[in-house]
Order: structure tokens, then sequence, then C-alpha cells
């Protein structure tokens, strides 16, 4: 277990603690083989180096990004920035339950975009694998 990602909500609200420990588990749990850690200040999942999942704080609540989620075909997240990233938020830990994140880390392991590369390549981002073709 990552004490650093453990540590990252001690100061969040009782809510917002329980929905990242409720992420922290889930994310552990459907993503076995992920190296866990702090990355610019936030906890993110990688495989194989490059980032798939991660969460932050936010006024409002907790934001999950996928950062190949706009190739996913569960419904639920929303287009994030200029590349293929999606989000979910929530404020609520019942809503954090609810949520398919299994369906979602699934995708999450078959579909990825090449971030760990993004600056190598100049901004280009390329798909890993043959989901794509």
């Amino acid at each position: 277990m990552n004490t650093a990602i453990q540590a990252y909500a001690s100061n969040f609200s009782d809510e917002d603690q329980a929905i990242c420990s409720h992420l922290m588990t889930v994310f552990n749990r459907f993503l076995p083989e992920a190296e866990s850690k702090i990355w610019h200040g936030h906890p993110v999942w990688f495989l194989d180096g490059n980032p798939v999942v991660g969460y932050s704080r936010l006024k409002a609540g907790i934001r999950v990004l996928f950062w190949s989620g706009q190739s996913f075909d569960t419904p639920g997240l929303a287009p994030e920035g200029k590349f293929k990233a999606s989000e979910v938020r929530m404020a609520e830990f019942e809503v954090a339950q609810s949520l398919p994140w299994e369906k979602w880390l699934a995708e999450a392991h078959e579909k990825q975009w090449d971030y760990k590369n993004i600056v190598k390549r100049k901004g280009q981002l390329l798909p890993l694998g043959t989901w794509h073709v």
C-alpha cells in the first residue's frame, strides 16, 4: 500500500477522505500490476510507465481522470483537455460507490494512448497496442 497516497487525503473532509479511500482500494484491486505514486501532487496509477488513472480534490469534490478515457465505450465520463482524457467528478461517497469502475478500469488496460512519450514526440499522441485498428 502506498503510504503517500494514503496520506494524500488526510486533511480533507470526512466525505472526501471516504471517496479517496474507496478510489485507492478500487484502483489497486483492478490495476494490481500498476505502479501508484503521487505525480504532480496527485495520486496516479501507471501501467508500464504510462499514466492511466488518477484523482485530485477540487473545490466541489473529487475528480477522477482517465488519461485515455475518451476512447472508452462505457458511458459516464466527460471529455477533459485537448488530448484523449476524460473525467468524472463526485462529492458524495454513495456516488463514488455507484460508478462503473470495473468497466472503466478494464478499458484503461485495453485502450491506452502513449502519454509516456508525448513530450519526446512533440505533442503527438499515438495509441498503444492494437485496440484502435
